[in-house]
């Protein structure tokens, strides 16, 4: 503290000197009255002892004043170190931050681009030939070229691929534009099956590109068509849907009728069918005879007393009864064979020619076949493999007319197998009645020559 003081007292000291000089100075300079430079020494003599008691006297306050700036400095020192290492925390947690965000934008970044994505894939793989898109708008909303997506976009996209998902588990009845077989277009009601088909009471649906309204399928099988108009009825809950979207339905439409069948046969199925055909009305008209004569026969065997000349078995008996008994019994017996050959060609009518038409039908079948093979070849020569369709109108030639050999042989196969064993069974019962008949004829001419002879 003393020495404090006597630094300050050297500097008071140091000060008057000068000023006193500075004085003395201006008084030689500009020769001032020296009662003005003694005022004025004195005047400046009491202010800085003036100024001198005050600061000694506020020597105390000034030690506390420099405490507290000293306890003030520290404590800002500590705090400068807190908030120096809060910042340093405050930065690493920012960098921490930063990276972290670089992160997710990257894993967000790839998220919406998957998102716009799938969106774009179902807008596309749905189209116009979905059959969710039948009525309203539901497909998602394009994504492509939006760089930030909002809130609201994306709720939209959850909401459309949402709506589709349960669409394609739901049976809807809708009232739509249909155009029939003829081309005439009209509200119908419509069954839309999910996303795989859709169906009015009679016919099966299909979709035209760019055309707003629905077409019938050119042609619905009649199985198909019963079990629609079942369920259009509410009498069943079956109903039939199309897995492949379009090709099944495709192939059905395009199925041909037994007709159109008939007539992928060409000439040579015609002619398989005009000779089965006329092979068959031979076969029934010929066993209708057979029938008819086998019942004649029957009634004939009961009252063989009354001969009658309708039936085969009356009518030889009519000629064995016309002959001449006296001959002997070798002559009667060819005589009575003469007359059951006679009526053989009669019993066995039709018979040669069913065979007939029964081994030529696969034979004619055989010779469709390799008549459609050499226009499935030519069409090759021409056109090549690529297109399946240009070989299709002769390979269906060669198979129709190889089944429609097979279906007529086997029904004349049983034909003729039925006229031979019911033309045999008539001539055997002929065969026996007549041979009984000349057996009882013998034994009365061996009864009477014996009597006689007795």
């Amino acid at each position: 503290m003393s020495v404090n003081r006597q630094r300050l007292q050297r500097l008071i000291s140091a000060g008057l000197l000068v000023g006193l000089v500075a004085v003395s100075f201006g008084v030689s300079a500009q020769s001032e009255p020296v009662s003005s430079l003694r005022e004025a020494r004195q005047a400046a003599e009491a202010r800085d002892q003036e100024r001198l008691a005050r600061f000694l006297e506020d020597q105390q306050a000034l030690n506390a004043a420099l405490e507290e700036a000293r306890a003030a400095h520290q404590s800002a020192e500590e705090q400068r170190e807190a908030l120096q290492a809060q910042q340093t925390e405050q930065a690493e947690q920012a960098s921490e931050l930063t990276e972290r965000q670089n992160e997710q934008g990257e894993a967000l970044s790839g998220l919406l681009a998957n998102l716009a994505r799938h969106s774009t894939e179902v807008r596309n793989g749905l189209g116009e030939d979905s059959w969710l898109t039948l009525q309203e708008e539901v497909l998602p909303p394009r994504l492509d070229n939006a760089e930030v997506l909002e809130r609201s976009q994306l709720e939209n996209v959850v909401d459309s691929l949402a709506t589709l998902a349960a669409k394609t588990g739901q049976v809807e009845r809708l009232e739509l534009p249909v155009a029939d077989s003829s081309g005439a277009i009209a509200p119908r009601n419509v069954v839309r099956l999910g996303d795989f088909a859709a169906f009015t009471e009679n016919a099966l649906l299909r979709q035209e590109g760019g055309v707003s309204h629905l077409a019938e399928v050119p042609r619905t099988p009649d199985e198909i068509q019963s079990v629609l108009a079942a369920y259009h009825r509410g009498e069943s809950r079956e109903f039939l849907i199309d897995p492949t979207q379009g090709p099944v339905l495709q192939a059905l439409s395009q199925r041909p009728s037994l007709w159109e069948r008939f007539q992928q046969g060409g000439y040579v199925g015609y002619v398989i069918v005009v000779l089965g055909v006329l092979g068959l009305l031979v076969a029934l008209g010929q066993y209708a005879y057979l029938v008819l004569q086998s019942l004649r026969v029957r009634r004939q065997r009961q009252s063989l007393n009354q001969l009658q000349s309708n039936n085969p078995l009356g009518r030889v008996l009519l000629r064995f009864k016309e002959m001449d008994k006296h001959q002997t019994p070798e002559a009667l017996e060819a005589r009575l064979d003469e007359a059951v050959l006679a009526e053989l060609p009669r019993i066995e009518r039709g018979q040669p020619i069913v065979k007939l038409l029964a081994a030529i039908a696969p034979l004619l079948g055989l010779l469709g076949t390799v008549t459609g093979m050499i226009v499935t070849f030519q069409a090759i020569t021409v056109f090549g493999t690529g297109d399946p369709q240009l070989m299709a109108g002769g390979i269906s030639q060669a198979l129709v007319t190889t089944v429609l050999g097979l279906i007529t042989a086997v029904p004349l196969l049983f034909a003729q197998t039925a006229l031979s064993s019911r033309s045999r069974h008539l001539s055997q019962v002929i065969e026996g009645e007549a041979s009984a008949t000349l057996a009882d004829h013998l034994e009365a001419q061996s009864t009477v020559h014996a009597t006689s002879v007795n």
